[in-house]
């Protein structure tokens, strides 16, 4: 992922470029139906590719779960956009702010049963924990988005005869 992998707090980083790939395309494709066919697209290829390099990568970097093999958390932030709404580009930004914060809390913290998925051999371990926290973070993504669009200042205004 250009190098990220690299960086402090790399799954950080690489979670961001994620959601900043995704944004011109869900800016071009702005149907919610369009974007989560892209989120579908994209969680295949980066955990395809995970899946492929990973036992590459825990030779490489002689670990486990190595923090420079980023393509775990790729595929989380897609997994994470499926099926959430959102139409113009300011409801698009405040998706993927979700997406990103929602998904790094669950990646981060490991609510149970997540820290047991890494203990599944190969790139399994690497690949599962995130695809965990991705759907607890699209859950809550789902509660939060649906809870502020019925808040009082989305409902149509009528005027007062």
């Amino acid at each position: 992922m250009g190098g990220v992998g690299y960086l402090p707090a790399s799954g950080t980083f690489a979670s961001l470029l994620t959601c900043l790939l995704l944004w011109p395309l869900f800016l071009w494709r702005s149907d919610p139906l369009d974007q989560t066919a892209l989120a579908i697209g994209g969680t295949i290829l980066f955990s395809a590719l995970g899946l492929a390099l990973g036992r590459w990568a825990i030779a490489f970097f002689a670990h486990a779960d190595p923090s420079a093999f980023v393509l775990d958390e790729a595929a989380g932030i897609c997994l994470t956009c499926i099926l959430l709404p959102a139409h113009g580009p300011a409801q698009i930004a405040g998706k993927l702010l979700a997406v990103f914060l929602t998904f790094r809390l669950f990646d981060i913290t490991k609510p149970f049963p997540l820290r047991r998925l890494e203990r599944l051999p190969h790139a399994w371990g690497i690949l599962a924990d995130d695809l965990g926290a991705a759907v607890y973070a699209n859950l809550l993504c789902q509660l939060l988005i649906r809870w502020l669009a019925a808040w009082p200042w989305h409902a149509p205004t009528t005027a007062i005869q």
